[in-house]
């Protein structure tokens, strides 16, 4: 049975950081593409960030320069770093592992999903 499990959402100013986990049980996340969507209320799911097997890195344009994707093979748990953060950044986060059709993106379907974590950011 594969566990995604997030952590370290919360409630940060305008301008603020805040590091996101996700560590998986049950699988290995050095294969294939991982990644992170969020959801704000109201809105659709969109990616945010995502990284391949190679180390190759994707952003969505709108935290291009300000979050940082980056996993740990050996604890087996991906990291999004997320500084200069904006009141738009207000989102559920959710971590994805094992896509299985279309690209590593935000276009990309996915075999496993967290519940995500909250995060809010206040001006």
């Amino acid at each position: 049975q594969v566990h995604l499990v997030e952590s370290g959402g919360g409630s940060v100013q305008a301008g603020g950081s805040l590091r996101l986990s996700c560590a998986g049980s049950g699988y290995t996340n050095s294969k294939n593409c991982v990644g992170w969507f969020r959801q704000a209320p109201g809105k659709g799911r969109d990616g945010v960030a995502f990284i391949e097997s190679t180390g190759h890195t994707s952003y969505a344009d709108s935290v291009k320069g300000r979050f940082t994707i980056s996993k740990d093979n050996a604890k087996n748990t991906l990291y999004l770093q997320m500084n200069s953060l904006k009141p738009e950044d207000t989102a559920m986060y959710i971590c994805v592992s094992e896509l299985v059709d279309g690209s590593c993106g935000g276009e990309g379907f996915f075999r496993y999903w967290g519940q995500g974590t909250q995060v809010t950011v206040s001006s």
